[in-house]
């Protein structure tokens, strides 16, 4: 019998919060994810560095920013592909053992790097 305009006020916001699926979700869930994940990566030291050294802040800002939406497409259109040809479960598989196994090359490109090379040794 009551309508939306006599629920109270915390029940409101609840019925107004974007659901799962709906635009909203998915622009603020892939908002958030990405903008967390760049910051303090290499592509905005890169930014950084570039701007600082061509005095030129918009120039830098807006080739950074159709390289983001250039890779970003790319992303997009290859996980609309794949979503096409493999079930979701194998999806969420397939990324997780690429990020374990991007995460044990560049662990190793790490550990490499703090092993001096019989190169760099003194000579005796």
């Amino acid at each position: 019998m009551s309508n939306d305009s006599e629920l109270p006020k915390p029940a409101q916001a609840a019925s107004s919060a974007p659901k799962a699926g709906t635009w909203g979700a998915a622009f603020l869930t892939t908002f958030t994810t990405v903008f967390l994940a760049e910051l303090g990566d290499k592509t905005q030291l890169a930014a950084l560095l570039l701007s600082a050294q061509s005095g030129r802040p918009l120039v830098v800002f807006v080739g950074a920013s159709l390289a983001l939406i250039s890779s970003s497409l790319v992303g997009v259109l290859l996980g609309r592909w794949l979503a096409r040809v493999m079930p979701p479960q194998q999806l969420e598989r397939l990324a997780g053992i690429l990020m374990v196994a991007l995460g044990l090359w560049l662990g190793r490109q790490a550990v490499l790097g703090l092993v001096p090379s019989p190169s760099d040794l003194p000579l005796t």
